[in-house]
C-alpha cells in the first residue's frame, strides 16, 4: 500500500476513530483490572498537598494548553476538544504504563495522576507542532506512541525510578520540554508543511482566546514545576523561583518584542514567550537563588521571543512555534542545570549526567518523532488542514457554527 493511503481512513471524516477508540479505552480498562490504590499517604491529602498541585497541573492540561491552541481562527474547537481527549487517553495511558515500567506494578494515588498528566504535555507539546494538520486517528496514534517512548526514555534512560536518577529535573525542562518539542517537530518534518496553509492564520478574537490559556499557563505553572516534590525548602524554593522566572520573561518578551517589531507590540510572542521562563527555570527551580532565576528567565523571554518574531528553526511546518517556546527553551534550561553546579554549591547535580540526559533525550526524541512521523503518514492526513469543519459536524472553514 502507497504511504499516502491512509490505513485507517479519516482523511474527511474521523473514520475508524471511533470504534478504534472504543477498543483503546476497553482495552485500558482491562489492563487496570488488578489496579491498587496507594493509600498510604492518604492522611496527608488536604488542601495544601498533592491534591492541590494536581488541579492545578490538570487546568493547564485541559485550560492552559486547550485555549493556548486557540490560536487558529477556524480551528478553536478543535483544539479544546481535541486537547480535550488527549488529556483524557493520555493520563490513563500513562498512568498504567509508566507504573509498570517504572514500578512493576499498578499502584495508583495522586502522584500517579501528577505524572499522567505530566507525561500528557509532552503530547500536548507535540501536538502544538502538528496540530490543524493530523486527524483524530492520526492523534490517537501520536498519543499512544509517543507516551511509550516518553515513558520508556523517563524511567529506563533518565532513571526516574531509581534511588540515583541520572539527572535532576524537577520541571520537566528535559524530561517533558525537549522530549516534547523535539519528537513532534521531527514528526512534523515527516508530514511535510499543509497542502494548504489559507487558514494557517489568527483573529482578532482568536487571539484573545488563546491569550486567555497564556494566563492560565501562567498561574499555575509553578505547580507544573513544583508539584512532584516533596513538601519542604526545596518545594517552596522552586514554586518562588518558577514565579520569579516567569516574571522576568514576561517583562522581557513585552520589552524585546516592540524593538525588533516596528515599534509595535504582537500578540504572538506574547502568548507563548512570556512562558519561557517557566520551561527553562523546571530543571534547576529547587536549586538556585532568586537572583539566578530572574536571569535563567529573562535570558529563555528574550530567546524565545527572538525565536517566535524570527522563525529561525522549523518555520515551515511548525504551527504553534513549539521550537521557541519549548526546545530552544529547554536546551537552554538543560545547559544551565549542566552550569549551575560551577556556580551554586551542594546542588547534588553530575555535569555530565546533566549533559548526557539532555543529549541522549535529543535522540531519543528525534529517532522516535521521525518514526512516529511515517506511522502518522501511513494512518492518513486530512485533505483539508486548520479547519474544524473537516472533523466537526458543527462548523464551516471560516469557524462560524452552522445554524
Amino acid at each position: 500500500m502507497a504511504m499516502d493511503q491512509p490505513l485507517l481512513g479519516g482523511t474527511s471524516t474521523t473514520g475508524m476513530f471511533g470504534p478504534v477508540g472504543l477498543v483503546i479505552q476497553a482495552a485500558i480498562t482491562a489492563a487496570f483490572w488488578n489496579a491498587k490504590l496507594d493509600l498510604s499517604s492518604a492522611s496527608d491529602t488536604d488542601k495544601s498537598s498533592v491534591y492541590n498541585f494536581y488541579v492545578g497541573v490538570a487546568l493547564m492540561m485541559f485550560v492552559g494548553f486547550g485555549y493556548l491552541m486557540t490560536f487558529l481562527k477556524a480551528y478553536g474547537i478543535g483544539a479544546v476538544g481535541l486537547t480535550m481527549f488527549i488529556t483524557c487517553l493520555g493520563v490513563e495511558f500513562a498512568v498504567l504504563i509508566e507504573s509498570y515500567m517504572g514500578k512493576g506494578s499498578l499502584e495508583i494515588d495522586f502522584l500517579s495522576l501528577l505524572n499522567g498528566n505530566f507525561a500528557v504535555a509532552a503530547v500536548l507539546i507535540s501536538f502544538g507542532g502538528l496540530i490543524g494538520k493530523i486527524s483524530p486517528m492520526q492523534i490517537t496514534a501520536l498519543t499512544l506512541v509517543e507516551l511509550s517512548c516518553y515513558c520508556a526514555n523517563k524511567v529506563f534512560f533518565l532513571k526516574q525510578y531509581d534511588s540515583s536518577p541520572l539527572i535532576a529535573d524537577c520541571g520537566g525542562t528535559i524530561i517533558i520540554h525537549v522530549f516534547g518539542a523535539y519528537f513532534g517537530l521531527c514528526a512534523c518534518k515527516v508530514l511535510g508543511p499543509a497542502k494548504n496553509d489559507q487558514l494557517n492564520a489568527s483573529s482578532y478574537t482568536s487571539d484573545i482566546f488563546s491569550l486567555v490559556g497564556t494566563v492560565f499557563l501562567w498561574l499555575f505553572w509553578p505547580s507544573f514545576v513544583a508539584g512532584a516534590l516533596p513538601s519542604g525548602p526545596g518545594q517552596t524554593t522552586a514554586l518562588i523561583n518558577t514565579v520569579l522566572a516567569l516574571l522576568a520573561s514576561s517583562v522581557a518578551t513585552f520589552a524585546l518584542t516592540p524593538i525588533i517589531e516596528n515599534g509595535k507590540l504582537t500578540t504572538v510572542p506574547i502568548q507563548n514567550a512570556t512562558l519561557a521562563g517557566g520551561v527553562s527555570i523546571g530543571a534547576t527551580a529547587n536549586l538556585v537563588g532568586p537572583f539566578g532565576a530572574l536571569v535563567i528567565g529573562g535570558c529563555a523571554g528574550l530567546l524565545s521571543t527572538v525565536g517566535f518574531v524570527k522563525s529561525p528553526f522549523f518555520g515551515d511546518c511548525d504551527t504553534c512555534g513549539i521550537s521557541n517556546l519549548h526546545g530552544m527553551p529547554g536546551i537552554f534550561g538543560g545547559l544551565v542545570s549542566i552550569a549551575v553546579p560551577f556556580m551554586y554549591h551542594g546542588t547534588g547535580l553530575v555535569p555530565a549526567h546533566q549533559a548526557i540526559g539532555l543529549a541522549g533525550t535529543l535522540v531519543v526524541a528525534c529517532v522516535t518523532g521521525t518514526c512516529t512521523g511515517f506511522i502518522l503518514k501511513a494512518v492518513g492526513t486530512p485533505e483539508d488542514a486548520f479547519t474544524d469543519e473537516t472533523f466537526w459536524a458543527e462548523c464551516d472553514d471560516k469557524g462560524i457554527a452552522k445554524q
